[in-house]
């Protein structure tokens, strides 16, 4: 972590390349945070945007420059509450359009068909799963610590939610037709 505090101050000083590879490491996180919370990817590129904003604004100030992680999925998690306390309109969910085939279903049919029904299981899941999962993903993993900031919740319980969560998702995929021999079937 010395390492991602000397890159905080290396940006405040001004130093651009030290900023770029802040935003590397973190930018996915911040817009899994964002879109943890089911806002229209126009309003999760503002939350990103701001949230970086917001460090710009914040970071020589910092009191924990290593922790600018958890700091960032803080800021993101309040800037997506804020959006959507000030969204006048529903929040819309991207679903996958219906497809017309006619003729001999292909490979790409398959893998389609089923991820569609692995986004319809995981619609099932409760937000909180949802939110969990869509940040335990991000690339580069984020550390529990900034999972924990972006969700408000006690590192020691990530785990075993995040446990809870996927049963809970095998068990409904298997109500949509995925099974374990689907996935590994599709994967290379």
């Amino acid at each position: 972590m010395a390492e991602v505090a000397e890159l905080v101050r290396a940006a405040a000083d001004g130093d651009r390349a030290a900023w770029d590879r802040l935003v590397d490491r973190y930018n996915g996180l911040v817009w899994s945070v964002a879109r943890s919370h089911r806002l229209s990817t126009a309003d999760a590129s503002d939350v990103v945007q701001t949230s970086w904003l917001r460090l710009v604004e914040h970071l020589d100030r910092l009191q924990d420059p290593e922790r600018v992680g958890a700091w960032l999925a803080t800021t993101a998690r309040r800037e997506a509450l804020r959006a959507l306390r000030h969204a006048s309109r529903q929040i819309v969910t991207e679903e996958l359009p219906e497809v017309a085939v006619e003729g001999q279903l292909d490979a790409g049919l398959l893998v389609r068909e089923r991820d569609r029904a692995l986004w319809q299981a995981f619609g099932g899941l409760s937000e909180r799963c949802q939110a969990l999962l869509r940040i335990l993903v991000s690339d580069p993993p984020p550390s529990y610590d900034e999972v924990s900031a972006a969700l408000d919740m006690p590192i020691g319980s990530i785990g075993p939610t995040r446990a809870r969560c996927l049963e809970r998702l095998r068990g409904l995929a298997e109500g949509e037709g995925v099974t374990a021999t689907d996935r590994r079937d599709h994967h290379g």
